[in-house]
């Protein structure tokens, strides 16, 4: 289907704000603090933090520059504030009192007259009429003036980066690491925000795209600095409906508590204040919007976080760690603490969807053994040893051939991950009192790993098989983005006969782009994925996830007419082409003659376009009338057909019956496996290459470096997939019979009885259609 990367709006329907919009301010702050922000109604908002050391500081914070929003819904920028008054009433509940020294600053970070960089720090006790913690605050730009008390000096708002407001506890100490004898949960309430004056409104993207039938994916990591409000908003007017899956993290969404000097998760799962109150502001908002939400719980903790013993080791104590910087620790399937406080982590989050008066649905997302970058399975953490008898077969390589002893350990540890994910299930589905949907996804370019055979046997546990779940749901980002379409293909046949969920319960998650120089080149891939996907059956398919889409810009666009309309019949032209029937190939070629007389040749083509008069072919009253019911059958031009040219429909030679080896169609490189069938005429090095869209897929036949295999499948467009990706320089070859796609080229068929009953045969021009690839 057709996407965009949009870049910024051109023309796009827009709408305006008023400057300071609480649903656009965002929250920073340092681990280990949480903190979050909510919009509790069109003129307020609520910041919610946990402190844990003398030093923590979070930030509440306007940007002049929208950087989080997608292009198509962005607020402009405005750097300039000179004449504007903002107010709001301030109300706070454990942090520094605004009269107090460190109490809440508004930080403002711009260039001054001479555009050098400037920060100021002007306190809001200076500005605010009421009590330390219950006040009306007036902030008049153009007179605003830094430093503790006032006259201060003046603050240059003509050119302003972003401001914020600075939170700390009581207690704060610069700087300083230490732990807080307890945790420290406080908030502040900012309502009545409104913006006076000089220019108070800003232009703001207001498309809303019509439904296009994906689903986005979203991440509490991700997106926690964000209000609730702001991505409902966004998944709407991009057009996702239905279902939000939403992944609640690996590090921003817990509890801590002080465990001889380490801050280490709470061992009851209970979840941070900060985390609590968005969650419930985003299923609430999500519920309005008209969305359901699956909410994903992995195995994985920020690592810092995690308690040792939960961890999964490999055989020399090498801890099981994630690429992502800093790392996250993956839980042992074998730790029954670690279990528990997954499952009570679980629940708590089934609760609050409860409360929102949503579906409850849940994912397990991702559960697997670790494998380190040097291919060591972690399965060796003392809880694992342990139920694997105590001294388990040591595993150095999954890389290497295993002994029946190895295979049977990893047996076991398919067995354990198996038993804790239903566990994990059962929980869930008893604090929900069993109506529940519970889904588990899987990352199949790790547990199906071509170079680690075995490995399925402890991650793709058969404990898993249909109807454990309800759902399953597979990702397959790397190799999508690597066009590795043989590997995707065998992962999805492999996971048919091992679990064998039926498709109707199987959804697919497609994406995602890393690193933003990657997005012209991932995205056609990602979006490909999608239409792929439902050509398979998948009805429920993710974009993976609205941070890429909204920093790239990724844009689904829904069905055009051409495309809900079939555009192609893929019938063949019913009668018998005489023996004059007319076949003209032709080019396109810019010659310029110089004034000496010589001439530049410019071929604007790179393959012919055919041209066929089927009309005196016509032999009869009978086939006349098959051609007139055929063409307004197509509806003249409208649709195209198939036609065989009856002097051109073999790769062998021309008419010869095809063979494996007749014509190449590409080498190998290890990934893709994926070919166009296409067909070259002339002699090397420059043959004129025409690709196939139309063969006859009865006709095919395929070899690699000479032998003939039977392990593939046609696609549509000509295009073969390979069920194993060709080793890197492996020549692939293919015989085929074809057809052409063509049309007709008039909208009116110009027959006169008198003139056929007299011998004159009429004429039927048909054109060649450019097909895409």
């Amino acid at each position: 289907m057709a996407f965009w990367l949009a870049q910024s709006r051109y023309g796009q329907d827009s709408d305006y704000i008023q400057r300071f919009d609480p649903r656009f301010w965002t929250v920073n702050f340092p681990r280990p603090m949480m903190s979050s922000v909510t919009v509790e109604s069109p003129d307020s908002i609520r910041v919610d933090c946990e402190f844990y050391t003398e030093g923590d500081l979070a930030g509440l914070i306007w940007s002049s520059e929208d950087t989080l929003s997608h292009p198509l819904l962005k607020y402009e920028t405005h750097r300039d504030y000179s004449r504007n008054t903002l107010r709001f009433h301030w109300k706070s509940s454990g942090l520094i009192p605004l009269d107090e020294p460190n109490g809440p600053t508004l930080t403002i970070e711009g260039r001054d007259a001479a555009g050098a960089p400037v920060t100021w720090y002007v306190r809001l006790w200076n500005y605010a009429t009421g009590s330390p913690t219950d006040a009306d605050i007036v902030l008049p730009f153009s007179k605003l003036e830094a430093g503790f008390s006032l006259p201060g000096q003046p603050v240059h708002v003509s050119d302003i980066d972003r401001m914020f407001i600075s939170f700390v506890p009581d207690g704060f100490v610069a700087s300083s690491s230490e732990l807080l004898q307890h945790p420290i949960t406080a908030h502040a309430e900012i309502s009545q925000i409104s913006c006076e004056g000089h220019l108070p409104l800003l232009e703001i993207g207001n498309v809303i795209l019509p439904p296009h039938g994906e689903r986005m994916a979203t991440a509490y990591d991700d997106a926690y600095n964000q209000t609730p409000t702001r991505l409902i908003r966004e998944a709407v007017a991009l057009g996702y409906r239905d279902t939000l899956l939403h992944y609640v993290g690996m590090s921003h969404f817990f509890q801590l508590v002080n465990e001889s000097g380490t801050l280490l998760v709470q061992p009851g799962g209970k979840l941070a204040v900060s985390a609590t109150r968005w969650h419930n502001s985003f299923l609430n908002a999500a519920k309005a919007a008209g969305f359901e939400v699956i909410l994903s719980l992995s195995y994985e903790v920020f690592a810092a976080h995690c308690p040792p013993e939960w961890q999964q080791l490999a055989f020399d104590g090498e801890a099981g760690r994630t690429g992502w910087d800093p790392p996250s620790a993956l839980l042992s399937p074998a730790n029954s603490a670690a279990m528990r406080w997954l499952q009570r982590v679980a629940m708590r989050f089934t609760l609050l969807q409860k409360s929102a008066g949503l579906p409850l649905r849940f994912q397990i997302g991702e559960p697997w053994w670790w494998i380190t970058p040097d291919a060591k399975p972690c399965l060796y953490d003392l809880s694992a040893a342990a139920q694997f008898g105590g001294n388990p077969p040591i595993i150095e390589s999954m890389k290497q051939p295993l002994d029946a002893a190895q295979k049977a350990l990893l047996d076991q540890a398919g067995a354990v991950l198996a038993q804790s994910t239903i566990d994990l299930a059962g929980a869930v589905q008893h604090i929900a009192r069993g109506a529940v949907e519970v889904s588990l996804l899987a990352f199949t370019p790790t547990i199906l790993d071509p170079e680690m055979p075995e490995l399925a046997r402890a991650n793709v546990p058969v404990g898993w098989a249909w109807p454990t779940f309800d759902r399953l749901q597979l990702e397959d980002y790397d190799w999508l983005t690597d066009g590795a379409d043989g590997l995707r293909r065998q992962a999805y046949h492999s996971f048919n006969e091992r679990l064998g969920y039926p498709i109707d319960r199987q959804d697919y998650l497609s994406g995602f782009v890393l690193n933003p120089e990657d997005a012209a080149l991932y995205w056609p891939r990602i979006d490909a994925g999608l239409d792929e996907a439902a050509e398979r059956g998948i009805i429920s398919r993710y974009v993976w996830a609205q941070p890429q889409i909204a920093r790239d810009g990724y844009t689904r666009l829904p069905p055009t007419q051409d495309e809900t309309m079939q555009a192609f019949d893929d019938v063949l032209y019913p009668l018998p082409l005489g023996r004059n029937t007319g076949v003209s190939p032709e080019f396109s070629t810019s010659v310029a003659v110089t004034s000496s007389g010589h001439e530049r040749r410019n071929s604007l083509w790179a393959d012919a376009r055919l041209h066929f008069d089927v009309g005196p072919g016509i032999r009869s009253e009978a086939e006349l009338k098959t051609l007139i019911d055929f063409f307004r059958a197509r509806r003249g031009p409208a649709k195209g057909f198939r036609i065989t040219d009856p002097f051109d429909y073999s790769s062998n030679r021309m008419t010869d019956t095809p063979t494996a080896l007749d014509q190449p169609i590409g080498q190998g490189n290890g990934t893709n496996a994926t070919f166009q069938l296409s067909k070259s005429y002339g002699d090397q090095p420059e043959p004129q290459i025409r690709n196939i869209t139309r063969p006859r897929p009865g006709s095919l036949r395929i070899a690699v470096d000479g032998a003939e295999i039977t392990d593939w499948s046609y696609q549509t467009g000509g295009r073969v997939l390979l069920d194993s990706a060709p080793p890197a320089g492996a020549t692939v070859t293919a015989g085929f019979l074809f057809d052409v796609p063509v049309r007709f080229l008039e909208d009116r068929l110009d027959i006169v009885s008198s003139h056929f009953a007299a011998g004159e045969a009429p004429s039927v021009p048909l054109i060649e259609i450019r097909e895409d690839l």
